[in-house]
């Protein structure tokens, strides 16, 4: 028995899920609680991922699960630096390019090697503050890397962990 991969979200359904999932603040216990969230939620679907936080040039979250590879770091790297580029999702993305008829890779003038507008890669926006950082799965398809981000996100705000923490860096 085979399963279809899941459908990629509307370019509509993308933009909605980043007005949504929007902190009130990040910090370092944050970044901690949400990345050991993404990997609960890996381990409990056996995913071989890694999962990487990054807050302005520093790395606050990394985690390689049993079954992903030095790849999934390239990967990472690449995809956050298209969140750091333009401030939203790197499915996101890749979406608007591929609905101009294109590709991220023939259209962007970026170097392919340097940036990847694959999902898996999410903009960490704290409120009055904008996009901040990023948070970045890899070693699924790129729908299913992204949904797991989405879902850790939308688990990490509704729990009140974004909001319990005392110390606030933006």
């Amino acid at each position: 028995m085979t399963s279809t991969p899941p459908a990629a979200p509307s370019i509509d359904e993308l933009e909605a899920q980043e007005r949504c999932l929007v902190l009130p603040h990040f910090t370092y216990d944050d970044a901690w609680a949400l990345g050991t969230l993404l990997v609960e939620l890996a381990r409990e679907r056996e995913a071989p991922v890694a999962i990487d936080i990054h807050r302005g040039g520093q790395q606050l979250f990394h985690a390689a699960l049993p079954g992903s590879a030095p790849d999934n770091d390239a990967w990472i790297t690449r995809k956050r630096r298209v969140v750091e580029r333009y401030g939203c999702s790197s499915l996101l993305v890749g979406s608007r390019f591929r609905a101009k008829g294109t590709t991220f890779e023939d259209s962007s003038r970026l170097d392919p090697d340097a940036y990847a507008a694959h999902g898996g890669a999410f903009p960490i926006a704290v409120e009055g503050a904008g996009v901040i950082g990023a948070v970045v799965v890899s070693g699924l398809p790129q729908v299913k890397d992204h949904a797991l981000v989405v879902e850790a996100l939308e688990r990490f705000l509704a729990t009140g962990t974004a909001t319990s923490s005392t110390q606030r860096v933006n």
